[in-house]
């Protein structure tokens, strides 16, 4: 290595240089790359610095996401989190991304402040996992919360009162997004989405549709309404409870269902409808019906103190990732997030961003996994305000 000479000088003595003596080795290429370390230094007499010392411990910060460039990341803004904190409405985060696919086909709607009209506090989430194209699962992400809504304030009472009505609500809002999705528009009376790629092929493409999972959270109950293969998992107290059940064509009822209406399951990769389709409900896909129906099953259910978060996700993580080991993971975040409010008195901003990370860990684990299709996750904290 190179000897340096470093000058001192005064306050008042003019600004000096940096000489270097004589080398001590040989003026090779490896003699040269170690001397390109050396940095120029200055001292002046009675101060401490001139500048910022240069930390060379520092290491490059990794990218957040690096498993595919469209990466999708959702969190209220901290003015929302102050508001919505106030008035007792769970905090979230959402992490959605395309993974192996070529195209991205998933699309997530969020709506915190849900059901204007009702002076109980409402918040909706829907997961939504198109296939042939994404413009049905946009279509839903734009249309599903306002037509609930609508059916909401039909109601005499202002609100669901009862499971059954509950139920109802779900089925019509279902049935009116299935049928303005197969009639191209109906009510709407023009695409919302006119970008997707199939446009060119065909004014009205029969064979594009959407699975749907939709969550209404309420300060006493969770209503859940799934239509295909995307899944919402609570869970209590470290235990994980389902809150919906997968339309796969083999399940014995659903295989039932569809022989009853004269359609028949396919055993091809897989079980499939008329060996197309690969889930037994979805929203549009007009050319199977009636086989494939998009009337959704509907659970309400009880919220209990011992509630600690909701997960709403696309078959992108169910397929790779059980329903336990994803509470456990996303448990650990939140966990460790009140650990840190407790200790060191963090803002309820942390609460979110600890549902994001949470969900972010999920999609990173279904994609080390392979997971071969879009992955979509929401997390909803249900804890009680700390």
């Amino acid at each position: 290595m190179a000897e340096i000479c470093l000058e001192i000088v005064g306050r008042e003595s003019p600004a000096a240089t940096v000489t270097a003596i004589e080398p001590c080795e040989k003026n090779t290429q490896a003699a040269r790359r170690r001397r390109m370390q050396i940095r120029r230094l200055r001292c002046i007499a009675g101060t401490e610095s001139l500048g910022s010392p240069v930390d060379l411990s520092r290491k490059r910060q990794r990218p957040d996401i690096s498993v595919h460039p469209r990466v999708v990341l959702f969190k209220k803004d901290s003015d929302d989190v102050k508001e919505t904190t106030s008035e007792q409405s769970p905090r979230y985060g959402m992490t959605s991304v395309c993974g192996l696919r070529r195209e991205m086909e998933d699309a997530v709607s969020i709506w915190p402040d849900f059901l204007k009209n009702s002076a109980v506090k409402h918040s909706f989430f829907g997961v939504f996992d198109g296939h042939g194209c994404s413009h049905v699962a946009a279509w839903c992400k734009n249309r599903m919360h306002e037509m609930l809504e609508d059916e909401v304030d039909q109601l005499d009472s202002g609100l669901p009162t009862s499971p059954m009505e509950w139920e109802g609500v779900m089925d019509r809002s279902f049935s009116r997004m299935d049928a303005e999705v197969v009639t191209w528009g109906g009510a709407a009376g023009e695409r919302r989405n006119t970008t997707c790629r199939c446009e060119l092929q065909t004014p009205k493409c029969e064979h594009v549709g959407s699975t749907a999972v939709v969550a209404v959270v309420g300060p006493e109950h969770i209503v859940v309404a799934n239509c295909g293969d995307s899944r919402a998992v609570l869970c209590r107290q470290g235990a994980a409870i389902p809150l919906s059940i997968d339309h796969k064509p083999d399940r014995p009822d659903e295989m039932q269902r569809i022989q009853a209406a004269g359609g028949r399951v396919i055993f091809w990769d897989g079980p499939r409808v008329q060996g197309v389709l690969a889930m037994s409900r979805a929203i549009g896909d007009g050319y199977l019906k009636p086989y494939v129906t998009a009337e959704p099953e509907v659970t309400v259910t009880e919220r209990k103190e011992e509630d600690e978060f909701l997960i709403l996700a696309s078959d992108g993580l169910w397929d790779v990732v059980t329903n336990e080991m994803a509470c456990q993971i996303v448990r650990m975040c939140l966990l460790n997030s009140r650990r840190g409010e407790v200790k060191d008195d963090l803002p309820a901003e942390t609460c979110d961003k600890a549902c994001s990370d949470a969900a972010t860990l999920l999609t990173k684990m279904a994609l080390a996994r392979r997971s071969a299709d879009n992955v979509s996750v929401v997390v909803v904290d249900l804890r009680m305000k700390l």
